[in-house]
């Protein structure tokens, strides 16, 4: 059963741009007795930016009980249609972990600040680069109930994963060349050192943003749409919060 929710643009600094984010927030009257508070989502993009796909992902969320933010990458709301101009500001972005926290935590003081939103109940869901961002979060110490990323398999830091205080669950599908296996090895190598609870789903057949239905930019080689392991991975995630932080807690 779904309930009404409402949504609007935020607005907020972050890597020297203005970030213009998406929150959807859950229908108060479909708050459990005695609760003013909500656990809430922060949901990161691919590395092409915040789209239609992660708005309605977070509106998905709060119709569950959620209120849910959906963060900016690249200031203004900016979409990046072309690889060239996507991987000119992802690629140095991924390599450095600090601006990454850095995006992580202004959405993050967003999310807290709403009044409907509970800070001490939070998780970090993302694609790609998005997906990056709520691992280094993870990384960074910040308390989540839990951390979902698809197709962000980035390693972090020496011995920095030992900070993470929450599940991990991490999808990819097997003919993604980005997330080789050789790099899925080394993020599960990274993950098991440091005693994290980790998961991780290999999607067979399915190539990088392989949850992501096709949109008008160009596609880079080795990226595709599945939309049934596409459909599989929403409902991993969703049970991964329905697990780790539940609406009716």
């Amino acid at each position: 059963m779904t309930t009404t929710i409402t949504t609007r643009t935020v607005e907020y600094p972050a890597d020297g741009l203005t970030m213009i984010g998406h929150l959807a927030l859950p229908a108060l009257p479909a708050l459990p007795a005695g609760g003013d508070r909500r656990p809430a989502v922060l949901v990161g993009p691919e590395g092409t930016g915040l789209s239609d796909v992660e708005r309605r992902r977070a509106d998905a969320l709060a119709e569950m009980g959620y209120v849910a933010l959906a963060f900016d990458l690249h200031g203004g709301g900016r979409y990046l249609s072309e690889p060239e101009e996507m991987l000119a500001r992802c690629l140095p972005l991924l390599d450095n972990p600090d601006r990454m926290r850095g995006i992580g935590h202004a959405a993050l003081d967003v999310l807290r600040a709403e009044p409907l939103a509970d800070p001490g109940r939070i998780a970090a869901v993302g694609y790609g680069t998005g997906g990056a961002i709520a691992l280094e979060l993870g990384r960074d110490g910040v308390d989540l109930r839990a951390i979902g990323t698809v197709n962000g398999l980035v390693t972090g830091r020496p011995g920095e994963a030992a900070r993470i205080r929450c599940p991990v669950w991490a999808g990819v599908g097997s003919e993604d060349p980005i997330m080789s296996p050789a790099r899925r090895d080394a993020f599960t190598a990274e993950m098991e050192a440091a005693g994290v609870d980790w998961r991780l789903v290999v999607y067979g057949g399915a190539l990088h943003a392989f949850h992501h239905p096709t949109v008008d930019h160009t596609v880079l080689p080795g990226v595709g749409y599945h939309p049934e392991h596409a459909r599989r991975a929403w409902r991993d995630i969703v049970g991964l919060l329905t697990e780790c932080l539940p609406v009716t807690e």
